[in-house]
């Protein structure tokens, strides 16, 4: 049991080591160090775990597979979030456009704010100043940063008013109207779908209460799962089950905003 413990303890370190670095292999990682690099230290500790308990091989197995899984689908939502977070600044730079050209600023001017306030829209700014295609460089931006797919409308906004002769200003306001229209469908259908991220992930938390219960029963499920081939099995299937859930969930989710 001790073993089997010690294997559990060494896989957890293996999975905290891709989840949060420690604080000094975080500053190397704003060096430049990606999670590949932090991979030989993961193996390595699963390695010094198979070694010091060879008996509980089959746990780490289990444990570092479901740590694995975990830790990309965290890292999913994290990227989620983050592209979220990128759409909104491309929603509030598009409004501050539409309003500055419409004060009667240059659009030079107005995508150098932009630029100062959103730090990727610097290459755009860029192009306008050496007099390339700016168009072509938001589509650039949009297809490089997730959650700037909106940029896609602005680019053909722009590139419309200087092909016919339009108002850029009220061509981008009516392009701030439109964006502000889907960000606020986007935000509805976020709240419909929290509730179900919500439940997922109260229904996989279920059976850790199950076990914490049992145990105060006086029974011994953490023993029978980690100690007995039958455990190992039931464990295994526990966690795939649950984790595959939470997947489907979110690909369901990240379906439904796609669309919206």
């Amino acid at each position: 049991m001790s073993a089997a413990l010690l294997a559990a303890g060494c896989a957890g370190v293996a999975v905290a080591l891709l989840v949060r670095p420690p604080a000094r292999l975080d500053r190397t990682a704003r060096a430049g160090v990606s999670p590949r690099q932090v991979l030989p230290l993961v193996v390595a500790a699963v390695v010094v775990a198979a070694v010091v308990a060879p008996g509980a091989g089959a746990l780490l197995l289990v444990l570092a597979a479901a740590g694995f899984a975990g830790v990309a689908l965290v890292r999913r939502q994290r990227r989620r979030r983050a592209a979220e977070g990128v759409s909104a600044r491309v929603l509030e730079t598009c409004e501050v456009m539409a309003s500055e050209l419409a004060a009667g600023r240059a659009p030079g001017e107005c995508l150098d704010r932009a630029a100062g306030s959103w730090p990727p829209m610097a290459p755009v700014a860029a192009a306008f100043r050496v007099g390339s295609d700016v168009p072509t460089a938001m589509r650039d931006l949009a297809a490089g940063v997730d959650g700037a797919g909106d940029l896609r409308v602005v680019a053909a906004a722009w590139q419309v008013a200087h092909r016919t002769g339009e108002g850029l200003a009220s061509t981008i306001d009516r392009v701030a109207e439109s964006l502000r229209a889907a960000a606020g469908t986007r935000r509805v259908v976020a709240g419909e779908l929290a509730s179900a991220r919500a439940t997922a992930r109260l229904v996989a938390g279920l059976p850790v209460l199950a076990l914490v219960m049992g145990s105060g029963a006086g029974g011994d499920p953490w023993g029978f799962l980690v100690g007995t081939p039958a455990g190992l099995g039931c464990l295994a299937l526990g966690l795939a089950f649950g984790l595959a859930g939470l997947w489907w969930i979110e690909a369901i989710a990240r379906g439904a905003e796609e669309v919206a």
